[in-house]
């Protein structure tokens, strides 16, 4: 009976762990891809076309963002092996990444930090399906999103929990296909100044993400000397 109770208070507790990773990886990937701060780009580029297209395109765009985001993670690791990439040195290259990214939102630059300036614009306006560029990518997926996957792969041997990084993934693009689909009712409510707090208070927490990659990419790498 002792032992029956012992058994379940670990498998409690393992369950409870992973959940706890589960949802801090999740609140770590939505504050990185930052969906909010996409929607005056998405109003921008699909204010005058009819709803049902609109919705058409936030879908591919979640769809596409999913398929960037999974492939990255799952192929990550071949790709720092082709290029002879250690896991130290992603880390810090990645938490640099996160820096940046946390700056620009912090600053409102967000969309061209992005890749997003007045030539991206003019093109995205001649252009009939946005959903891929520059939405899905580089507006979304960009390579702060991209980096703490790899990253996340490489510290998670076990598909124990790179089942719930996938399961974030998949959570993060139902996030996004909800933000587009209402983003003109958001853009009302919200106005371009409440999104820019929202972007703010999103790019202190990648700023902090940023940091800890750095230290961590440090201390491993000191270690491994």
């Amino acid at each position: 009976m002792v032992l029956w109770h012992a058994r379940s208070y670990i498998c409690n507790e393992h369950s409870r762990q992973l959940m706890d990773f589960f949802f801090a990886t999740l609140f770590s990937l939505f504050s990185i891809v930052d969906p909010p701060g996409a929607i005056p780009v998405y109003v921008a580029l699909t204010g005058d076309r009819p709803k049902p297209e609109r919705n058409k395109i936030a879908l591919h765009t979640s769809l596409y963002f999913m398929l960037i985001l999974f492939s990255f993670f799952i192929a990550g690791n071949y790709i720092l092996s082709f290029f002879g990439l250690t896991i130290h040195a992603l880390r810090i290259a990645g938490g640099m990444t996160l820096l940046l990214s946390g700056f620009s939102l912090m600053s409102g630059r967000f969309a061209k930090q992005r890749g997003y300036d007045k030539e991206a614009e003019k093109q995205s306006a001649e252009r009939t399906d946005i959903a891929f560029s520059p939405m899905a990518m580089p507006m979304l997926s960009g390579p702060g999103a991209i980096s703490y996957l790899i990253t996340q792969y490489n510290q998670h041997p076990g598909w124990n929990e790179r089942v719930y990084i996938i399961a974030a993934i998949l959570a993060v693009t139902v996030l996004v296909w909800s933000c587009l689909r209402v983003a003109p009712f958001l853009f009302k409510v919200f106005g371009t100044g409440g999104l820019n707090a929202i972007a703010r208070i999103m790019g202190f927490i990648v700023i902090a993400i940023g940091v800890q990659f750095i230290v961590d990419g440090l201390v491993h790498l000191v270690k491994a000397m």
